[in-house]
């Protein structure tokens, strides 16, 4: 692949790692939640992930509007990147650069010593998030496979 090519969302997405439906009452808990899923996936602690979406999370929200974030890390021991895709029941606030409140939210783990290419599924999510088209078809999926199919359908237009 070349440096300056994105890398596919469903190279690192699939639909069991898409969950409708969602019910947290904060962005902590929510990002407890989906760093504990995402633990037992990629088998890394659940606390050291949690920890360091946290971490990032200080630096600035990643909330990026429209209603979408994108909480991500770089962790020690991961080969791959490794996306969640959460759809919540309702909106919760996440500090949004927007001051919106966010009902999209995509989890994004990056191996620690990424390459370039590596580090282009965080644009390849951000740029398919950008889209209203997609935005659409997530929020009206009904169910995991038509979710997974509008962002990852974004792969291939």
């Amino acid at each position: 692949m070349r440096v300056d090519a994105l890398m596919k969302i469903s190279v690192f997405l699939s639909p069991d790692r898409v969950l409708i439906d969602v019910r947290e009452s904060d962005k902590v808990r929510l990002l407890e939640r989906l760093s504990t899923l995402a633990a037992a996936a990629v088998e890394l602690d659940a606390g050291n992930i949690v920890r360091e979406v946290t971490k990032r999370e200080v630096l600035g929200s990643t909330g990026v509007g429209n209603g979408v974030a994108l909480p991500h890390a770089r962790l020690h021991g991961l080969a791959a990147p490794f996306g969640l895709l959460a759809r919540l029941s309702h909106p919760i606030d996440f500090d949004a650069i927007d001051g919106e409140p966010v009902d999209i939210v995509f989890l994004l783990l990056l191996p620690e010593a990424g390459d370039a290419c590596k580090g282009n599924a965080l644009a390849c999510v951000a740029r398919a998030l950008r889209q209203p088209d997609t935005l659409r078809k997530i929020r009206g999926a009904p169910d995991r496979e038509a979710l997974f199919q509008a962002i990852a359908g974004v792969d291939t237009e």
